[in-house]
């Protein structure tokens, strides 16, 4: 009894804190098709938020925006994170883990003060070029956990086999390892994509006052009210990034483990 009484707990527990969650992400969904300026209640149903949405073009441009800082600190975390990640792998130092794995760690607050400190000492104008290598400074670190997550799962015997057939160490790791970690590298890469389209924070120091991304886009524009085309634009953004974790828990579906 007691024991039942306590699987009762948990599971009452559990539906409590996902449908505090969830409930929200559903009510801006849902509200995204209403039939109303206002979102003090349902009216019917209705696509012309999504049409005014696709029309405004201050947030077309925003959302090219971020898909391009996306796209590009993405495709430079991928690559970096996955040396990183090898290095990781490869050489058990401290000293490398701390210093790949710190920007994760760090608040996100304090990353984007610091960065926004540094640009302005290198005299850098805030604008796309800082807010990508932002991205690029914050992404790195995740794209190596998940690289090096696959990579001790590999086995290296297949590395030292295609060394003793001749390959070099390049032609080893482009035929041999690349191949079997890709997966790793692409889900390393769809996160990135993810944590830099939708990110804020650090955006918000580095973006400068002529740059605008959609989270920016978004926060300026419920700072007077949450119209329903704000939520028509959070509902894509929410179902854009939903897809891109399940793409990548798809592929690699243990690279969180240790």
């Amino acid at each position: 009894m007691s024991r039942m009484r306590h699987s009762l707990l948990l599971t009452t527990s559990a539906v409590l804190v996902y449908a505090f969650l969830y409930v929200p992400l559903a009510i801006v969904v849902l509200y995204s098709f209403n039939d109303s300026r206002l979102n003090a209640e349902w009216v019917g149903f209705t696509l012309d938020w999504y049409r005014q949405l696709f029309n405004n073009q201050e947030m077309l441009r925003a959302a090219g925006n971020s898909l391009v800082i996306a796209l590009m600190s993405s495709a430079v975390s991928t690559v970096l994170g996955t040396m990183a990640g090898f290095a990781l792998h490869r050489y058990k130092v401290k000293a490398l883990q701390i210093l790949v794995l710190t920007p994760i760690a760090i608040p996100e607050i304090l990353v984007g003060v610091s960065l926004l400190i540094f640009f302005v000492m290198l005299n850098m104008t805030l604008g796309m070029l800082s807010i990508t290598l932002a991205h690029i400074a914050f992404s790195l670190g995740f794209v190596a956990i998940v690289v090096q997550s696959r990579l001790s799962g590999m086995d290296e015997s297949l590395t030292e086999a295609a060394r003793d057939c001749g390959a070099t160490p390049w032609q080893a790791f482009r035929r041999v390892t690349l191949p079997l970690i890709m997966p790793g590298v692409v889900a390393g890469a769809l996160m990135a994509f993810t944590l830099s389209i939708d990110d804020f924070v650090i955006t918000f120091f580095t973006a400068g006052a002529n740059t605008q991304t959609l989270p920016l886009q978004i926060y300026s524009m419920i700072k007077i009210a949450v119209t329903p085309e704000v939520n028509a634009i959070s509902t894509l953004l929410m179902a854009l990034t939903l897809v891109l974790i399940v793409i990548a828990s798809k592929l690699s579906p243990n690279a969180f483990r240790s």
